[in-house]
């Protein structure tokens, strides 16, 4: 299952005090059961002093291999353990799909 897949790669990665890795592909024009577009919202101590580009590479950089091959889509929330506690609602929700003839 790509879904635990990702999971454990981000957990070994990133020691996350938060990760949810979630299965967004439901909500876009793909066959039933895809596992091709996902959300990551990860709290790590590992990006504290990071801008969010930077952030956002280092998730590309571990999931590379998956993102070339498997992976459509991957919205991330990276944030520093400071951060999410200052969130009121936690990551944002995603967009609805907008292209795939849905």
């Amino acid at each position: 299952m790509l879904q635990a897949h990702i999971q454990d790669k981000l957990e070994q990665a990133f020691a996350p005090l938060h990760l949810e890795v979630l299965n967004e592909s439901y909500m876009h024009n793909v066959p039933a059961g895809s596992e091709s577009h996902f959300k990551v919202v990860i709290v790590s101590a590992a990006f504290e002093g990071q801008r969010l580009l930077a952030r956002h590479r280092a998730v590309n950089t571990v999931l590379a291999d998956e993102l070339a091959t498997q992976i459509h889509a991957l919205a991330m929330h990276t944030y520093t353990e400071s951060e999410w506690q200052n969130l009121f609602d936690g990551a944002p929700a995603s967009p609805s799909c907008r292209g795939g003839g849905k």
